[in-house]
């Protein structure tokens, strides 16, 4: 591995640490809920790196919300401030598919029903073979 992309690794984990130091009161809520193997085993990472691009230049990559790798699923929560990012994040999306992930997108709203969503979102793993 070439010093850039090692040095790539070493923005990137630094960039993660950052952002679970400083989760949303929505993600805070649902890391409760999916740490541990709380919901059916489900092993759950929060902000976990995707990288979808490597190039000579730099590793490109997108932090996921929360990340099951068991079922090869991403779990987004999708406050006020998508409302002006939807072509950017279907263009995550679209190259998260790309790479065999799943996404599930939930809106903050849904976590006021907690138990509801914690059902949706086991079904949606459960449906994935």
């Amino acid at each position: 591995m070439g010093k850039s992309k090692y040095l790539d690794f070493k923005i990137i984990k630094k960039h993660t640490r950052e952002l679970r130091g400083s989760l949303t009161d929505s993600e805070e809520l649902l890391w409760k809920e999916l740490r541990n193997r709380r919901l059916s085993g489900y092993k759950f990472l929060r902000q976990h790196p995707i990288i979808f691009k490597a190039d000579f230049k730099r590793l490109n990559y997108f932090i996921a919300d929360f990340y099951c790798d068991e079922k090869k699923t991403v779990v987004e929560l999708d406050g006020p401030i998508h409302e002006a990012t939807v072509e950017y994040d279907e263009f995550r999306d679209v190259e998260m598919r790309n790479l065999g992930i799943h996404v599930l997108r939930l809106k903050n709203d849904e976590l006021l029903n907690i138990k509801k969503t914690l059902q949706r979102i086991k079904n949606y793993l459960n449906a994935i073979q």
